[in-house]
């Protein structure tokens, strides 16, 4: 579930909104109240349900082939194209009936009507209403999207000792909903780091 070329996508557990307005979320970082949304590359990110904590990992120009090797593993670049076998999410164990059984939804709007949110792209703004272009579509079953796009998803106890892995690396990472991970352990490190 990507968006179409000029498209943006927002996703949801609700399939019953009509009118987006900007508002500050709970978890924002920033004063302003926006809607949010996510280009084609992004979308991936939010094939989870909404609390899921994930990070995810991803090779890009400057990763050195030690990090790939070390933090996404054995078979990167084996064929899979781009987004596939160079790029994994980690969820806990504790999560995962939920990402099986979740109802997820996808938002489209147009892309006119957003912004970039910062300079990596990672997230798009709108400062006044918006509709979707359509209503609310199922996404349908995550594990096979992930499945489908070659993106290795993996499983784990925790998400600690994955993610200082990846906070140390030339790998392009990113981490959602890390405040409901389970606890991290008194000997894991703790390192700067963007959490969106």
């Amino acid at each position: 579930m990507r968006p179409e070329p000029g498209q943006v996508l927002h996703f949801s557990e609700d399939p019953r909104i009509d009118v987006f307005a900007p508002h500050v979320a709970a978890t924002a970082q920033q004063p302003d109240p926006y809607v949010w949304a996510v280009d084609a590359r992004h979308a991936p990110s939010y094939w989870f349900p909404r609390q899921c904590p994930r990070a995810m990992a991803w090779t890009t120009t400057s990763s050195t082939a030690e990090d790939r090797e070390r933090v996404l593993g054995p078979g990167v670049g084996s064929g899979f194209g781009p987004g596939g076998a160079e790029r994994v999410h980690a969820v806990e164990y504790g999560w995962l009936e939920a990402i099986r059984t979740v109802e997820l939804y996808a938002y489209r709007f147009a892309a006119e009507d957003f912004r970039p949110f910062d300079i990596d792209g990672h997230a798009f703004v709108c400062e006044h209403e918006v509709r979707p272009l359509s209503p609310a579509e199922p996404v349908g079953d995550l594990l096979a999207l992930h499945e489908e796009a070659g993106i290795q998803l993996r499983v784990l106890p925790n998400l600690w000792t994955f993610w200082d892995a990846v906070i140390t690396s030339s790998l392009g990472f990113s981490g959602i909903r890390l405040g409901n991970a389970r606890q991290r352990s008194a000997v894991s490190r703790s390192a700067p780091s963007r959490i969106d």
